[in-house]
């Protein structure tokens, strides 16, 4: 994803942090407004037909439609997924993370359009399908693919890897996909295609991953002590002794095939003898 790297270095500092605390925002004054005000719901949906004759505010209010449940269960979906973003914003970063569900949303967008253009009119009929469920839904599906191996309490009582969770919620996505009819099919695609192009697309999310982190933390801590030299320097050859101070265009290499921290210079890299 270089043209994400490019996109982070010229507009990272305009990310929204703590994006998850706004969603959750978003999902608690829908459901105050599915209670204290349901005839209101109509005019918030998803509706491509009802967006060009003027109603704009439907690009973004459709967020605000929650999905259904029990107020115990929306209050439990609320807890859960706060903390499922906010690990994910703190493993990504803001920006990356801000890219993740601002194109879920703009993909979902998209995908009431194509519909649209399928059904014409009578695809306002099925505004009600895109709601924050595959938001949610998107979340999940990335922590999962992030923190295979964490464990999760099902139903409060037995234990269970996200991984395993992740895989159920898959194959009924793909249950889904196979036996729905083409609104179904739009929706899901739509809805989740950020997850899609951030996971399926590119093998660079897997730097990102918490093993890959764990394992840089590990490999800087263990290399520190041997990468302190006079002057401040980081770098110094085993051979020639110089260092980046020395000469700032050196480039300096370990040695994989030598025992213990050795680094060398782009000179001695393929010239020295190897230490055993």
């Amino acid at each position: 994803m270089n043209w994400l790297n490019k996109l982070e270095r010229k507009f990272g500092r305009y990310a929204v942090h703590n994006l998850t605390m706004y969603l959750i925002g978003a999902y608690i004054i829908g459901y105050g407004i599915s209670i204290l005000l349901p005839g209101l719901m109509r005019w918030l949906y998803l509706q491509p037909g009802s967006i060009l004759q003027g109603q704009v505010w439907r690009i973004i209010s459709w967020i605000l439609v929650p999905p259904g449940g029990s107020l115990f269960a929306v209050i439990i979906m609320l807890l859960l997924y706060y903390s499922l973003g906010t690990a994910l914003e703190r493993t990504w970063g803001a920006f990356r993370y801000n890219v993740y569900i601002f194109s879920g949303i703009i993909f979902t967008v998209l995908g009431a359009f194509v519909l649209y253009v399928l059904l014409g009119n009578v695809a306002d009929i099925f505004g009600g399908f895109f709601s924050t469920y595959y938001i949610n839904l998107s979340i999940f599906l990335a922590f999962a693919a992030s923190y295979p191996d964490m464990e999760l309490m099902l139903y409060f009582i037995l234990p269970i890897k996200i991984k395993w969770m992740g895989l159920v919620y898959g194959a009924y996505i793909l249950y889904q996909l196979v036996t729905g009819n083409i609104v179904t099919r739009v929706v899901i695609i739509s809805s989740l295609l950020n997850f899609i192009v951030f996971f399926l697309s590119s093998r660079n999310m897997r730097s990102y991953m918490p093993k890959q982190q764990m394992r840089k933390a590990q490999f800087k801590k263990q290399s520190r002590p041997h990468m302190n030299y006079a002057n401040g320097a980081k770098h110094r050859c085993a051979v020639c002794g110089r260092t980046e101070l020395d000469d700032p265009t050196l480039e300096f290499r370990f040695c994989s095939k030598c025992n213990g921290n050795y680094e060398y210079c782009q000179e001695h890299l393929f010239t020295h003898q190897h230490v055993k």
